[in-house]
């Protein structure tokens, strides 16, 4: 029967079977059942007792083990201290430069005058509403005043220029990427047992590493990226525009006269990156093209469509398989297709492109250069030589 009774009916029908018994029957049905003579003693007493337990309850309010909290009142503070994010920067505190696991939670409390083992410090803290959590990027950097100005400022903008039929693009460098059997995050199928082996350690090798750079033609849901071989640089960026418009721009755009270009507000695209306005010039003055420029503000490249709507495509479509080749790594972004119609064209650039090229004074000014009346450290147009600056409209 025991599997079939409760705490108090077993207590209860073992006390009733003791009574029956007499003197004696306590220790005879302790030794029988297994039960504790106390237990078999204590439901004898309650068959007794006038005022009988609730049906629900098994005990009396306020009986059996008292919580550790309540033996031990200074656990929890002493705990909430070792967890306290404001005290994590305390150069003396016990798990400052350790994980916060439990048993180094056990360990530091059983230090501090608090035995407790480590699985009751996870019960105290669940108590708490504790619970492992993971780090959440939330955080974007500084946030500029004028920042959603400067969204509101490029949606504008580009709400009319694809209203007057001219192109937009977003543009971007994509993460390096180590060439040769490398692990690559993600997983596909293979069979049971049989994973794709490739280095243990991920040091640069023979084949050096990939540089992909891309640009998005937001009107045709359309990419184009080159990969590099050698350094991101503002002059690979710029080759990569230039080739996008000579392949797949300018046949869809034939009439354009103008093109906005939105970029991050760093790297090899900064805005205030010189070599990027000068090379930028010289393109311009090869397409006849009037270049718009329009960077993200600062801390918010996340927000760069490129970024969504090309680049993170890219990245499923390569999951888990090595880039043993650059080859490899062209023929996996040109395969890049979504639902929505996301097409991809990559070419590999073997072209040297070397860091460290100064701008001077005198070869900045050159440029043909209008900045904007909003921001224009953010927002300029660079016009080709001979185009006067009338002739742009903000």
């Amino acid at each position: 029967m025991s599997p079939h009774l409760n705490e108090r009916q077993r207590r209860l029908w073992a006390g009733s079977e003791a009574s029956a018994i007499g003197p004696g029957g306590i220790a005879l049905v302790s030794r029988a059942t297994g039960l504790d003579f106390d237990v078999v003693s204590a439901g004898r007493r309650e068959l007794d007792q006038p005022d009988p337990l609730p049906p629900e309850r098994s005990r009396r309010a306020g009986a059996g083990r008292k919580p550790i909290e309540v033996k031990d009142p200074g656990l929890w503070p002493a705990l909430h201290s070792l967890i306290e994010p404001t005290a994590m920067g305390d150069p003396m505190h016990p798990l400052q430069w350790v994980c916060k696991s439990l048993r180094h939670l056990s360990a530091a409390l059983t230090g501090m005058g608090h035995p407790i083992s480590h699985e009751k410090v996870g019960e105290v803290l669940a108590q708490h509403g504790f619970r492992l959590q993971s780090n959440r990027k939330t955080q974007e950097g500084g946030d500029h005043p004028d920042r959603n100005a400067q969204f509101e400022y490029i949606s504008d903008l580009t709400k009319r220029q694809l209203a007057a039929g001219q192109p937009v693009v977003s543009v971007d460098a994509k993460k390096k990427e180590l060439v040769g059997a490398y692990r690559n995050a993600g997983r596909e199928y293979r069979p049971q047992g049989q994973p794709e082996e490739v280095q243990v350690y991920d040091f640069v090798g023979a084949l050096g590493r990939a540089t992909p750079y891309g640009v998005y033609d937001l009107a045709a849901n359309q990419g184009w990226v080159s990969v590099g071989v050698t350094a991101d640089t503002a002059e690979f960026a710029v080759a990569t525009l230039r080739r996008w418009w000579q392949e797949l721009g300018s046949p869809r755009y034939p009439a354009a006269t103008q093109l906005l270009i939105c970029a991050d507000g760093g790297g090899s695209n900064g805005s205030r990156t010189r070599l990027w306005k000068v090379a930028l010039q010289r393109f311009a003055d090869d397409s006849g093209l009037r270049l718009t420029v329009c960077h993200l503000p600062p801390g918010t490249s996340k927000w760069n469509k490129i970024e969504h709507r090309l680049f993170s495509f890219i990245t499923l479509n390569w999951r888990g398989k090595p880039l043993v080749n650059y080859q490899t790594i062209v023929s996996l972004i040109g395969a890049t297709t979504t639902a929505a119609g996301l097409t991809v064209r990559c070419e590999l650039d073997p072209s040297d492109y070397p860091k460290g090229i100064k701008v001077s004074d005198e070869e900045l000014a050159q440029v043909n250069l209008k900045r904007h009346d909003f921001h224009g450290d953010w927002n300029y147009t660079i016009l080709p030589h001979g185009v006067e600056h009338t002739e742009v409209i903000d």
